[in-house]
């Protein structure tokens, strides 16, 4: 009697944990980072203005984990330079989205650490968010391969409002996200490798290409744990 009793419990908290990882959050992105980031933001740059780069770090991974994580990402429809569209929910697997901005050079060996990572993970969908306009952002995809989703966004473009109020001026760039394929936010990280000019290029590949790697770990796990969860049950 009593092992039935525990092959019951057993089962039923393993339905419970994968029921909660697809279940519908409570709350979209947009509404965490509006709710929360003005009290992050003061404490934060109080923190850098004294030089306590530890405490602004602590600070904005406990906004992540405590507020972001498990938040459901906002289903834009992203404009992509070949003047289609690409609608978040219409990508039936895990997303990788990382921004940045047309103005700014990316770190050395960043983006062939990107275009690497992303060939050879063709179960993750790879999107890349270019913050500017169209012309600055069509010579700035020249740099992915075709891998990646490249879509861009800008103030004064029509629906682009809320994607760069509630990305770039909060989180910044270069900024990845983790999405599992519900659109639920698995985790967020700031910045790439710091690789200093004199890093030998295959080095400075080689470094971008770990952290991106690590990052990208999460949301294989995830799926691999649903589906090992989803044969157990």
């Amino acid at each position: 009697m009593k092992i039935i009793i525990l092959i019951v419990v057993f089962v039923t908290s393993n339905l419970s944990v994968l029921s909660q990882s697809i279940q519908e959050p409570s709350k979209s992105f947009t509404e965490a980072i509006r709710t929360n980031f003005v009290k992050y933001k003061n404490q934060s740059s109080e923190a850098y203005r004294i030089g306590d780069f530890e405490r602004g770090q602590f600070l904005f991974d406990s906004l992540v984990q405590n507020q972001l994580i498990g938040s459901k990402f906002n289903d834009y429809t992203l404009k992509r330079i070949n003047n289609r569209k690409l609608k978040m929910s219409k990508v039936k697997k895990p997303i990788f989205l990382v921004t940045y901005a047309a103005w700014c050079i990316p770190g050395k060996g960043e983006i062939p650490a990107l275009n690497k990572l992303a060939k050879e993970n063709k179960a993750i969908e790879f999107i890349v968010i270019v913050f500017g306009k169209k012309k600055e952002a069509g010579k700035f995809a020249k740099k992915f391969n075709s891998s990646i989703e490249i879509g861009y966004a800008h103030k004064n473009y029509k629906n682009d409002n809320e994607i760069v109020e509630s990305m770039r001026e909060t989180l910044g760039f270069p900024t990845c996200y983790m999405i599992d394929e519900h659109l639920q936010v698995v985790n967020i990280k700031r910045g790439s490798a710091s690789t200093p000019l004199k890093t030998p290029t295959k080095k400075a590949v080689e470094m971008n290409y770990s952290i991106f790697s690590d990052r990208l770990s999460e949301l294989i796990q995830l799926k691999q744990n649903k589906k090992e969860l989803l044969v157990t049950n």
